[in-house]
């Protein structure tokens, strides 16, 4: 289920978990004022060198990113038509950055990994009756699942594109959202079957 990793081991499996999400944090709070494209480019270039070093799966890696190309055309465009083009290309820029960040975290962190770093801070919100556990695992597989749809969307769009020219029609869009649904079915029984909801720290802890 968990294949969406980074499969060869780099230097930044090795960063603890925590100093990896600290980073990705101070990193992201360093972009938000930058106003200069030529700044955000020269980011870009170094995130896209870090990629690049972990090999053909760092850039099988990026390709899995193509998708979402489209909606920051969009959002750039809007900058750039109120603001002009230098906010459009910085406005890209800087989202094109932080994702690229935040899934080189991802691809290198294990699941248990981003339950250990998360569960601490969630449980701050244990007075207001969410279930810590509960919520680092629903905020862990999110971050797990966003590459794992996108490759199963660029399968079923390259499958589209080698039988016809035309252009992507609504039902293959219904079907990608039906093997969502199903895929959600499946990890709900495999967590069942482990027993996630009999955990003894569900015991212990105010349903979510």
């Amino acid at each position: 289920m968990m294949t969406d990793g980074l499969a060869p081991q780099t230097w930044l499996h090795r960063v603890p978990a925590g100093v990896k999400f600290v980073g990705l944090a101070l990193l992201s709070v360093l972009l938000l004022p930058v106003g200069d494209w030529r700044i955000l480019a020269g980011a870009l270039a170094v995130i896209a060198i870090v990629y690049a070093g972990f090999g053909r799966a760092g850039m099988a890696r990026l390709s899995l990113l193509r998708p979402l190309v489209p909606l920051l055309v969009v959002v750039g465009g809007v900058q750039a038509a109120s603001g002009g083009w230098n906010a459009g290309a910085v406005v890209t820029m800087r989202l094109l950055a932080m994702l690229l960040l935040a899934d080189l975290v991802s691809m290198t962190t294990t699941m248990s990994a981003l339950m250990e770093v998360l569960a601490p801070v969630l449980r701050l919100l244990r007075p207001l009756g969410v279930n810590p556990r509960k919520m680092a695992l629903a905020v862990a597989l999110v971050l797990r699942f966003v590459p794992v749809l996108m490759t199963r969307w660029r399968a079923r769009e390259e499958a589209w594109k080698a039988r016809t020219h035309r252009r992507i029609p609504p039902r293959l869009v219904a079907a990608f959202l039906a093997d969502i649904l199903q895929l959600a079915d499946r990890v709900a029984e495999t967590l069942d079957a482990r027993g996630f909801d009999r955990s003894a720290a569900d015991h212990h802890s105010p349903p979510l």
